[in-house]
């Protein structure tokens, strides 16, 4: 079994990238991602132009990433499902900030798998090493490859734990999907069974209930 836990919004309790953006970027980035939600730029263009407008330099972005505030309740729900199942984050943000957030709270052995964030004398800058050319979603990480590549190995369920776009498409391959954010009016406009949560204890509360020995019995009736 393999949780695909999304990071910004879900494991973080913001938008990391958004704050990112805020507090060392001009405000025009807010127009690239105006054009990004409009369907008319892709996740991997908005990206690209975003992060290439930040200024700081590396002491001072990796600070920023040590205030990340994690999900209070992650540890209870880790120390749970780390139990019988292999977990990790797989994000459409930064490795970088999500390494270095995890490692501040404990959390440096979970896998992250995310796009690149490259120091710059003069700023930061992104690449995409886990980027799937011939996806439709047309973002930086394919998680549907991501999660196959995990299923090879860990076997299934797939389960998904998601809060926006960068999980759509996903949330159609998971064998459960657990959603919070604009994820949940997603998966309700294409039919998709899911749970609804705000915090890891909802989270938790449902998966103490699972009948680990029967992962069929698993899906969202």
């Amino acid at each position: 079994m393999i949780f695909i836990i999304d990071f910004d919004g879900t494991l973080a309790t913001k938008d990391t990238v958004d704050a990112l953006l805020e507090k060392f970027a001009p405000a025009t980035w807010e127009a690239v991602e105006s054009e990004w939600l409009a369907g008319r730029i892709s996740a991997v263009e908005c990206m690209q132009q975003q992060i290439r407008m930040i200024k700081a330099d590396r002491i001072t972005l990796e600070s920023f990433f040590r205030d990340i505030q994690l999900d209070p309740h992650f540890d209870d729900f880790h120390q749970h499902v780390s139990q019988f199942a292999t977990l990790a984050v797989v994000s459409d943000g930064l490795d970088h900030a999500i390494k270095v957030a995890l490692q501040h709270n404990g959390l440096a052995h979970l896998p992250v798998h995310a796009n690149q964030l490259h120091f710059l004398t003069d700023g930061t800058d992104i690449s995409f090493p886990h980027i799937n050319p011939s996806c439709n979603a047309g973002n930086g990480v394919c998680k549907c490859a991501v999660a196959q590549n995990y299923a090879a190995t860990a076997g299934k369920p797939i389960v998904l734990v998601g809060d926006g776009k960068s999980d759509a498409c996903l949330a159609h391959r998971a064998d459960v999907v657990f959603a919070k954010g604009s994820l949940i009016d997603y998966c309700q406009q294409h039919h998709i069974p899911h749970y609804a949560f705000q915090t890891f204890a909802d989270v938790l509360s449902v998966v103490k209930n699972w009948p680990i020995d029967a992962p069929k019995e698993l899906a969202v009736s």
